[in-house]
């Protein structure tokens, strides 16, 4: 599954688009699980102290933020999908 990086966790995967090897099915929450194995210096970025998504991160599946789909971040995940990582970002 190729998920795409933004911002500063593209500078931590050295590149915008990384190919994970995750199966049909797998839940958002395993993708993140596969993200931070592969990237450990991103689980600061990703997850709080209680191991849950900070709200400012956003996870886009298909364009839509997963917190907000019908199943969350349990919500399975085709290969073919679009998979979008954001970190907060600040400015003005």
């Amino acid at each position: 599954m190729n998920v795409n990086f933004y911002a500063t966790l593209r500078q931590i995967a050295g590149r915008k688009t990384v190919e994970l090897p995750l199966r049909d099915g797998a839940t958002v929450h395993e993708l993140l699980a596969a993200v931070i194995a592969r990237f450990p210096e991103m689980e600061g970025q990703l997850l709080d102290e209680g191991g849950q998504l900070y709200p400012h991160v956003h996870v886009f599946i298909n364009g839509q933020d997963a917190p907000h789909l019908e199943h969350a971040l349990d919500t399975k995940l085709r290969k073919e999908d679009a998979v979008d990582l954001f970190p907060a970002v600040g400015g003005g």
